[in-house]
Order: C-alpha cells, then sequence, then structure tokens
C-alpha cells in the first residue's frame, strides 16, 4: 500500500481498479480511495460472489452522478466524503 500512496502522491492519470474486491478493500482500509463507481446492471442472480466479505473500513461517500445507459445499466459516482 505504500507503493500506492507514493503514487497518488504524484502528478498524472487517475489510479483505476477494475473487478478485484480484495484489493479494493485493503485500499479502503488504507483510506486510499477517492472515488466508487458502482455500475448496477438490470439482472437479479440470486447467488454469486459478495462485494466485500469479512470485515470492511466504513467509508463515507457522496453521490456525486448517476446516469443510466440505453440498456438500464446505471452508473452511480461516488466521491469520498471525508471529514
Amino acid at each position: 500500500m505504500e507503493a500506492i500512496a507514493k503514487l497518488k502522491q504524484q502528478p498524472g492519470r487517475d489510479i483505476l481498479v477494475h473487478g478485484s474486491a480484495n484489493l479494493v478493500q485493503s485500499l479502503m482500509h488504507a483510506d486510499l480511495i477517492d472515488e466508487v463507481q458502482l455500475l448496477v446492471h438490470p439482472v437479479v442472480m440470486g447467488r454469486g460472489k459478495h462485494f466485500f466479505k469479512g470485515e470492511i473500513t466504513p467509508m463515507k461517500l457522496k453521490l456525486v452522478e448517476t446516469r443510466t445507459f440505453p440498456l438500464g445499466v446505471t452508473l452511480l459516482r461516488y466521491e469520498s466524503a471525508k471529514n
């Protein structure tokens, strides 16, 4: 996590994580997440992998954007609401 914290201090593009709940949990625990984007698909699976497992570090979020795409997928974009 120290290397990621150093990367965040450098100028440049965003660091994106796609589909790694374990990595995201570690980044949340280290307070290294500035934004969360969730894509909600209009499909009910009934079972599957949990988004987070075990204990997670609470993270306050502020909804800053919603967008619905033609096939019904909805983007929810949140920014960290750190005090």
